[in-house]
């Protein structure tokens, strides 16, 4: 008769984890606790997430008004704002300016003559 060898098969242990019983008040009040702060955790973690979601909004909107004044300043500096009112206060500035030259002109005229006498002034003579 012929022996067979039988081989053994190895079969992998388990790890047993016991279970700490729910009857010790200090386990619950723990796992209650980190329950707690893993929750308010992924809460601040998604708020975090919408602020930098705002802040980047935010970011691009500041990017597009300064583009904007950019904008607008090069076209002032450029005398290409058209305006009806600044167009009427520098009408008003040359209008003023013709006058006070005229002034001055009579002045001097009036300076440059000599001095006669006024016919209705009763100190004539008459």
């Amino acid at each position: 008769m012929v022996k067979k060898k039988v081989r053994k098969k190895k079969v992998a242990k388990k790890k047993v984890v016991k279970k700490m019983s729910s009857a010790n008040p200090k386990n619950t009040l723990n796992t209650k606790a980190i329950e707690r702060l893993i929750d308010s955790n992924l809460a601040v973690q998604h708020k975090m997430t919408d602020v930098l979601i705002g802040v980047k909004d935010l970011n691009s909107n500041v990017k597009d008004l300064v583009h904007i004044f950019k904008k607008a300043g090069e076209h002032i500096k450029a005398s290409k704002y058209e305006d009806p009112m600044v167009n009427k206060l520098d009408d008003l500035l040359e209008q003023n300016k013709r006058i006070s030259q005229a002034l001055l002109m009579l002045e001097k005229f009036v300076k440059a003559k000599p001095e006669r006498q006024n016919p209705l002034n009763p100190s004539n003579g008459y």
